[in-house]
């Protein structure tokens, strides 16, 4: 019998390829627009960093996550056509399947560090000129 941290892991994994599922079908020309709209609503809620409700506060920081991202799914899931999430599901398995690259992962991360340390020289100089 799956331990707790399996199962979650499991649904997871499960909820990651779903929100891959539909953000694929919200890019597809053949989603009728209001289930468009709404799908990249949930794709994007789902894969941003900002929450209704911050994570911090507990147990209700999570909840958000817990509800409101798998009933979104659950409800583009029930508004899609069956040939375009059929193909969505097939794109999401494919991309899931994909290799990823630390490396390429380090390349982003280094370049984020450099513009993150450009602001803050330019915000340094900013701030020291504005106080002469």
């Amino acid at each position: 019998m799956p331990t707790l941290t399996e199962r979650l892991r499991g649904w997871a994994r499960s909820l990651k390829r779903q929100t891959l599922v539909v953000w694929f079908a919200a890019r597809d020309p053949r989603t009728p627009w209001p289930v468009r709209l709404f799908a990249m609503g949930i794709a994007a809620y789902a894969l941003s960093p900002i929450d209704l409700i911050p994570d911090f506060i507990p147990v209700l920081g999570y909840l958000d996550d817990v509800i409101i991202v798998p009933l979104g799914i659950a409800l583009v899931m029930c508004w899609l056509p069956a040939e375009v999430a059929a193909a969505a599901q097939l794109r999401a398995s494919e991309a899931i399947d994909r290799p990823t690259s630390r490396g390429m992962a380090v390349v982003i991360v280094a370049i984020w560090i450099v513009v993150l340390a450009a602001l803050g020289t330019w915000g340094w100089q900013f701030w020291h000129a504005r106080g002469r």
